[in-house]
């Protein structure tokens, strides 16, 4: 099983960014520790603060992958763009936030990637990415 982590802008910065909000932990530190939780499955990881580039791993990956793991972080709110991605390809798609964004601001309620995705998780901290990745096996 293939399934590919896509973080979006800022997400470079967990450890250092708004620990309250988001932990102390670096997603590279969490990736290892997935990707050893996880053995059976081919674990990758792509982060990007560009939008096109988002886009264009989804389509990258989209046909012959078993799962995305989405956290589009503030283009989730902004971008018709990744929601049409998400909608174009054939792998499902599960959306992530490390946060309730339904606590947050009112703009951050508002997703154009949900409508298309398999599921959304949201809230958990990192762990929404376990959730996620655990919803693919089953």
């Amino acid at each position: 099983m293939k399934i590919l982590i896509v973080n979006g802008p800022n997400l470079n910065l967990l450890g250092k960014r708004e620990p309250e909000v988001y932990g102390d932990q670096t997603f590279d530190d969490y990736f290892a520790d997935l990707q050893f939780k996880f053995k059976e499955v081919q674990l990758e990881y792509f982060q990007s603060n560009i939008e096109g580039e988002l886009i264009g791993k989804i389509q990258e990956v989209g046909f012959s992958y078993d799962g995305i793991v989405l956290n589009a972080a503030a283009y989730t709110h902004t971008s018709v763009g990744i929601g049409d991605a998400v909608k174009a390809v054939e792998t499902p798609v599960v959306e992530v936030h490390i946060s309730n964004t339904h606590k947050r601001e009112q703009f951050r309620h508002i997703s154009y990637i949900s409508p298309n995705a398999k599921g959304v998780i949201l809230g958990f901290g990192l762990k929404s990415y376990e959730l996620a990745i655990q919803s693919f096996l089953g």
